[in-house]
């Protein structure tokens, strides 16, 4: 029995996350409010960590792997090879920082040209909704840049928990979709064109 229970374990689908934003936008404490249900106020400016956790997505046993980037500049050379292996991207500014919201431009910039592709499963999260007060960056004016994206805006607070759950399991679902969307390609009667040719000279 024990053996099967491990078989089981090691074969769940396993989504990749990656976090990414300005340094100081709330990423860890986002991660670890979602990971262990603490909000960590001082956390030391990330290199990158790495968290795996077992969670149910729709009545569904999966692993989400999440990997929580540096956002400082001085990093930006080993980001390209983080979001190669990312499946989808959580793309956090501040709401009480207007910078920290014009940099996620760039930083989407960054993934598309490494993925390169358009269609990557992402949302927009404007952190610290806890601090109204505040704000620099309106509802209406992320929302309008998420819309021009076609992705999903959503507002968090690592502090009080608020919609933390909300945007990493939004974006498993669309992590699944695309999964799902890539394997009826490969596999679907109709056989698209998709990397199914070879040329032997």
């Amino acid at each position: 029995m024990a053996s099967g229970k491990n078989k089981n374990q090691t074969s769940l689908v396993l989504h990749k996350v990656i976090m990414v934003g300005s340094g100081g936008v709330g990423k860890s404490a986002l991660t670890l409010q979602f990971m262990y249900d603490e909000f960590v106020e001082d956390y030391e400016p990330t290199k990158a960590d790495s968290y795996r956790k077992k969670v149910v997505l729709d009545g569904e046993d999966v692993q989400i792997d999440i990997l929580d980037t540096a956002g400082q500049e001085d990093y930006a050379a080993i980001r390209d090879n983080y979001f190669r292996s990312g499946e989808g991207f959580l793309l956090v500014f501040s709401i009480t920082e207007h910078e920290s919201f014009t940099a996620t431009s760039e930083f989407r910039e960054q993934i598309l040209r490494v993925k390169e592709e358009e269609a990557i499963p992402l949302l927009l999260v404007g952190n610290k909704s806890d601090l109204e007060e505040r704000r620099q960056v309106s509802a209406d004016e992320a929302t309008a840049k998420a819309s021009e994206w076609g992705v999903q805006y959503v507002e968090t607070s690592a502090k009080t928990r608020a919609n933390v759950d909300k945007v990493f399991f939004d974006l498993m679902r669309e992590v699944r979709k695309k999964k799902m969307s890539e394997s009826k390609d490969k596999n679907g009667p109709s056989g698209k064109k998709k990397k199914k040719h070879c040329c032997i000279l």
